[in-house]
């Protein structure tokens, strides 16, 4: 796995929910701000790879932002960043495989043109020659 903890830089802020006076006063909310194309712990490939999946996620300045604000506690609002962070980044360097189109068996092409030839003959003996 990349390690680019070291990389990453956090803002704080209140965040809203429950909390009573503890949210009105305390900075819980978490960003944790990526910079991908100045990232020492990806390659170039994937500095590309990350920029185009995650395309949507990325601000003009080229930062990636992940915000948490799931608990009371800022450092754990912190570490589920970083782990949201890792998994996204995680996720984005996965290449799918190309799909290989498959040939169609000869057993399966004769029995395709059989049932036809059978449709047909039962067609044929329902007609009327007059």
């Amino acid at each position: 796995m990349h390690n680019f903890q070291n990389e990453i830089f956090y803002r704080t802020a209140r965040s809203g929910g429950k909390g009573g006076q503890n949210v009105n006063k305390v900075e819980t909310m978490v960003e944790a701000w990526l910079h991908i194309g100045q990232s020492h712990a990806f390659t170039q490939e994937e500095k590309e790879l990350i920029s185009n999946k995650l395309a949507n996620r990325i601000n003009k300045d080229g930062y990636l932002i992940v915000k948490c604000s799931e608990t009371r506690s800022q450092l754990e609002n912190k570490q589920i960043a970083i782990a949201k962070m890792q998994e996204i980044i995680a996720k984005s360097l996965i290449v799918p495989k190309k799909r290989k189109p498959t040939k169609i068996s000869k057993a399966a092409k004769e029995a395709r043109l059989n049932s036809k030839k059978k449709a047909s003959e039962k067609k044929q003996l329902r007609r009327k020659d007059w």
